[in-house]
């Protein structure tokens, strides 16, 4: 489900007082990361994820594998911070 921009716009001003919620390591992603990030997507459909200890390409393949692995949209990505959107699946 591709967002538009109007709902990423929304978002980003949502998104603008949340606190990172889950942050992924200089070890990467782990099942462990990946079970949480989950957890944390069904819990709060949209949330901040950190990254921290990689460089700008690989934070942007983190990204990329977060949003594959969870099934979530990125809305946006600033420095070592994303906002990333799922749509829980109990609503």
């Amino acid at each position: 489900m591709p967002l538009s921009e109007q709902q990423k716009r929304d978002f980003r001003t949502r998104g603008h007082a949340l606190k990172p919620v889950v942050t992924i390591g200089s070890t990467g992603l782990s099942d462990a990361v990946i079970r949480e990030l989950d957890l944390s997507l069904e819990h709060h459909e949209l949330m901040k994820i950190r990254i921290s200890g990689a460089g700008r390409d690989e934070r942007g393949n983190l990204i990329s594998a977060v949003c594959t692995a969870c099934g979530a949209e990125t809305v946006q990505a600033i420095g070592n911070i994303a906002l990333v959107y799922r749509k829980a699946k109990d609503r």
